[in-house]
């Protein structure tokens, strides 16, 4: 059993070594030959101030616009639509700290982490400076869409209940109500099972298995910033510049303090893979509601089908090579007898369809520790008009990537999603008066 863990191990890291290479390359490729220019869409932007911006929010490893050589995230989904912005947010950042950087990446200003948090997990209390926000008009009366993919998806929705809290010091006139709609595309909302496989204990969610597929990222991200390589950095960040992890300032002894887990992003739990364990997202949702004058969307993927009363991979063939391993091991997850069930009534049977990194349950609509109010939608004509308050959800058939990176894998079904996507936003989703609202829908 040991050598072939060793063995899941070492094909798992080559096949996660080659493709972030390959796509690397690409990025560095297409700069030195194409040398993108970002000027035309900035003119777009600027003649749509009558549109609501729709704001496409990377997920984990995921990057914004102006990284890896001008390489689309979102395999150019923001092209279709004449007002979106596509920010550059923390890969590996935590889920608290990206929806930060996503308010002031909007609104402007420096990035400020908040006081207390900053010192529970050692970093700096202040980040990025945007000297210009990308719609600092931003308030109820200038709404936005938000539409997250992957991990994304929750930093949305943390996002619109710090806006709710006025958690932002200075901005005492938040509220949920300045975000219309939410899309949650293959979205982690209820965590999932592959965190385990690639290296979180089951035992608390929080705490890294000594080998497993995370140590290695651990090692390799701490000595990436470490190094602060700068012409890396600017094709390629992962997030931690709050953390000061260079060398210019930690010097030969900081990092082995952060390779030993002393100190850091990954001792104090302030990344992202802890937010995206099953138990580190009902923590979560906890504090998370569904507002009742907000639209709610979500696409969950599937990549497997029930044969002969087990769940296996279907369309093998199509499946990404990224992620084929964890297809298989996600159908098949059994939780550890030893251990207590991350929450009381669960089943491993509920978990086993997935798209190779979230589980198709996680990725309907918040479910943990409260179920919110959903509609699965067959027929979009089935739900209209819209209500807010709800999540409307589908199963759509594919794998996590589907959607992003790779345009030509998803084929027409890139085509309908996102045209789906952008026409909602555009004609369906509109603002109600207050008495209209669905109250009950709020959690």
């Amino acid at each position: 059993m040991i050598v072939l863990q060793f063995i899941e191990l070492f094909v798992s890291t080559l096949v996660h070594l080659s493709y972030g290479f390959y796509i690397f390359s690409t990025g560095v490729a297409s700069d030195w030959i194409y040398k993108t220019s970002f000027e035309d869409d900035k003119e777009i932007i600027k003649s749509s101030k009558d549109l609501i911006p729709i704001v496409l929010v990377h997920g984990i490893f995921g990057f914004g616009k102006g990284r890896l050589g001008g390489l689309s995230y979102f395999a150019g989904a923001e092209k279709k639509d004449d007002r979106v912005l596509v920010p550059d947010l923390g890969s590996l950042t935590s889920v608290y700290d990206r929806a930060r950087e996503l308010f002031y990446y909007l609104k402007g200003g420096r990035v400020d982490y908040g006081e207390e948090h900053s010192k529970a997990c050692g970093h700096s209390q202040f980040g990025r400076v945007y000297k210009q926000g990308n719609y600092p008009e931003w308030d109820e009366d200038h709404p936005i869409h938000l539409v997250g993919h992957s991990a994304g998806a929750q930093v949305v929705r943390v996002l619109q209940q710090m806006l709710a809290d006025k958690a932002f010091e200075g901005y005492e006139n938040t509220s949920e109500n300045w975000v219309l709609s939410v899309t949650s595309l293959s979205g982690a909302l209820n965590g999932t099972t592959r965190t385990y496989f690639d290296g979180m204990q089951p035992e608390d969610g929080k705490s890294l298995m000594p080998v497993s597929l995370l140590q290695l990222c651990r090692v390799g991200v701490i000595v990436y910033e470490w190094l602060d390589i700068r012409w890396l950095k600017d094709y390629y960040s992962f997030g931690f510049d709050h953390f000061s992890m260079t060398w210019r300032k930690v010097g030969v002894g900081g990092l082995i303090d952060y390779l030993l887990g002393n100190t850091g992003p990954f001792a104090s739990g302030d990344w992202i893979l802890p937010d995206l364990t099953i138990q580190g997202s009902i923590e979560l949702n906890s504090l998370l509601r569904t507002f009742p004058r907000t639209y709610y969307f979500s696409y969950a993927t599937k990549h497997t089908t029930k044969v002969i009363g087990r769940v296996v991979p279907s369309g093998i063939l199509r499946i990404h090579p990224l992620i084929f391993i964890r297809v298989l091991q996600m159908s098949q997850y059994r939780h550890p007898r030893d251990v207590s069930p991350p929450y009381k009534g669960y089943s491993d049977e509920d978990w086993w369809d997935n798209d190779g990194a979230l589980n198709t349950i996680s990725m309907t609509h918040p479910r943990l520790p409260v179920e919110h109010p959903s509609c699965l939608v067959i027929k979009d004509s089935d739900c209209q008009p819209l209500q807010p308050g709800i999540w409307y959800y589908k199963i759509v058939e594919g794998d996590h990537i589907l959607f992003v990176v790779n345009r030509e894998r998803a084929g027409v079904q890139f085509d309908l999603i996102y045209d789906s996507i952008f026409e909602r936003c555009r004609k369906h989703v509109l603002r109600k008066k207050e008495s209209n609202s669905v109250k009950p829908s709020t959690l």
